[in-house]
């Protein structure tokens, strides 16, 4: 029986899928060969292999790559894969045995959903904290701004972080969706300009 009908379609949404695989994918050294492989696939910007659970999570763009051209270039990428003797996995001497363990157990906490969770509001939280206090050292600047009217000072502070998050968290769709394809997204951009505008007539004196 060929690797991909052995993998099973276990979850399907917009943009995100998930697929149950084999026990030959779930091999240390072949799960990052694959997962290396199907991040080159023209709109897939995540993916997950649980080696553990056995499950492949793929979140891709439709705009680039819909479900059915995804599956395709999926199946014959694992062919390629195959064909090539890139799905076997290596043999592990006596000596590296217990390097190999250290290494599963960290990849496996790494795959926790706990651990990603955490990681990922970590950078969120170093990226705001880093803004603040860039906006915080521009402020200072102003500090006639700040004795004179401390109230619209500190709505202008807040203000500048928001925008930033708004930015960050839309940073991906900006740069692979809204900008090669403006007419598109025209809403998305007429909301974009029209926050600048506010932010730029709220900083007006009044």
């Amino acid at each position: 029986m060929s690797i991909q009908k052995k993998i099973t379609v276990r979850y399907k949404d917009e943009g995100h899928v998930r697929f149950q695989i084999p026990e030959l994918l779930c091999n240390d050294v072949v799960a990052k060969t694959v997962s290396a492989e199907i991040l080159k696939i023209e709109g897939v910007y995540k993916v997950d292999l649980f080696r553990k659970q056995k499950k492949l999570s793929i979140r891709y763009k439709e705009v680039f790559c819909d479900f059915k051209q995804l599956a395709t270039q999926l199946f014959q990428l694992l062919t390629e894969l195959d064909e090539k003797g890139l799905l076997v996995a290596p043999a592990v001497d006596g000596l590296n045995t217990k390097k190999k363990s250290i290494w599963n157990l960290k990849s496996k906490v790494q795959n926790w959903k706990a651990t990603q969770w955490a990681s990922e509001k970590y950078d969120d939280a170093k990226d705001t904290v880093q803004a603040a206090k860039i906006i915080g050292k521009i402020g200072l600047k102003k500090q006639g701004t700040l004795i004179k009217d401390p109230e619209k000072a500190i709505i202008d502070f807040f203000n500048d972080i928001l925008v930033l998050y708004l930015i960050k968290l839309h940073w991906g769709r900006i740069t692979q969706e809204w900008l090669p394809k403006p007419w598109t997204f025209r809403y998305q951009w007429t909301a974009v300009f029209y926050l600048f505008y506010l932010l730029m007539r709220s900083r007006k004196p009044k």
